[in-house]
């Protein structure tokens, strides 16, 4: 299904239909099997379970739910990608959070592009060459101090336990500009996605971001797009090399 179409679904029962049902289990596990398939009940216990579960567990989750993931090329839509591309600054960029590479490609046509997830499909580095892909806890990257002057992450911040760890160590990556992607979308109990945050309003994200000065956010299709110049701290220099895995290391 196209991306308006998961989002013209999504509004439907987010904004129409009445919160006592929209939040009962008994009501949403029909159309659960329905789209989902073998792992409907995973997906529907996630959010339960996903604060006690370990970094394997957590994993293991996302591994065993490829089956049901969205047959097309990215979760971005076509104005979130044009920004995203507009405001890159010249030099390296990390992607957290690549999926199947779509966007890390898209990059990698004008810039160095390291891309890493928590799971990465083995034939990831086959189809996109130039770019270097590894796998790694979102809230524990591998990676120096200011390593990159792009640090990139688009449908991502949604998924991860703690949040505001996430996005420090994305700060702490990051020497120039930091891209966030997030969708717009109500918090229920029960979802088709393994999203446990939730941004609705522009506070919810400003809320947990706590911006600097210089910094933007705007509605484009149904996400919220923000961009943040860092402020790297006095006397950090670009690191020499990285403490990251050679690039053939996931072939």
């Amino acid at each position: 299904m196209k991306r308006s179409g998961t989002r013209w679904l999504r509004g439907i029962m987010d904004d129409y239909l009445p919160p006592a049902l929209r939040d009962a289990r008994w009501f949403m596990s029909g159309p659960a099997r329905l789209i989902l398939g073998s792992q409907a009940r995973t997906i529907l216990d996630f959010k339960d379970r996903a604060p006690t579960m370990t970094h394997e567990e957590f994993t293991a989750t996302y591994r065993a739910v490829r089956e049901v993931e969205h047959d097309r090329a990215t979760d971005l839509n076509e104005g979130s990608l044009r920004s995203i591309l507009r405001s890159l600054v010249p030099g390296s960029v990390l992607e957290i959070g690549c999926g199947g590479g779509h966007l890390a490609s898209l990059m990698s046509a004008t810039h160095e592009v390291t891309a890493c997830d928590i799971v990465v499909s083995p034939e990831l580095p086959a189809r996109h060459p130039n770019v270097r892909f590894l796998e790694a806890r979102f809230e524990d990257l591998p990676a120096a101090a200011a390593s990159f002057d792009n640090v990139v992450s688009t449908h991502t911040l949604e998924h991860v336990i703690d949040l505001q760890a996430a996005v420090r160590e994305m700060r702490r990556v990051c020497r120039r500009r930091l891209i966030l992607v997030v969708p717009r979308q109500r918090p229920y109990r029960y979802t088709f996605d393994l999203h446990l945050h939730f941004f609705p309003y522009r506070h919810s994200l400003l809320l947990p971001l706590a911006p600097p000065k210089a910094f933007t956010l705007e509605e484009v299709g149904g996400d919220w797009v923000y961009t943040e110049d860092v402020e790297t701290s006095a006397g950090v220099e670009a690191p020499s090399a990285l403490t990251l895995p050679e690039r053939d290391e996931l072939a």
